[in-house]
């Protein structure tokens, strides 16, 4: 039977500033451990902590502009383009630009805090 996602759940964000995350599937809002989607609201000179995820990631950028920081190198993700990430590659993401970001993130199988790997 097919189940309907009322709202998402926010969740709190890692970062120097405020980033709003709100997960429609994954294992905080629908207990769905394979997959989780989410969209993200960054603003401007957002940064996260690096990290060396254990799942592959799929983010699709709505708006603005996502910078990726990885081992070899960087990349700027623009509005309708979308990067795949794999798991054990360190990276790290940012918002550079002055309206920040709206970008949509697929991991699978779902993000957890204790898969995430998180630079100290």
């Amino acid at each position: 039977m097919p189940e309907l996602i009322e709202s998402p759940t926010i969740i709190e964000a890692a970062g120097n500033k405020p980033k709003k995350i709100e997960e429609f599937v994954g294992l905080v809002n629908s207990n769905t451990s394979e997959v989780s989607i989410a969209r993200m609201t960054s603003p401007q000179g957002w940064v996260e902590p690096g990290q060396r995820p254990e799942f592959t990631e799929i983010t699709l950028v709505l708006r603005g502009l996502l910078h990726l920081e990885f081992e070899g190198g960087s990349l700027d993700v623009h509005t309708g383009q979308s990067v795949i990430t794999y798991p054990g590659e360190w990276m790290q993401y940012s918002t550079p630009e002055a309206d920040g970001a709206e970008y949509i993130a697929v991991c699978l199988p779902a993000f957890s805090p204790d898969t995430v790997h998180r630079d100290e």
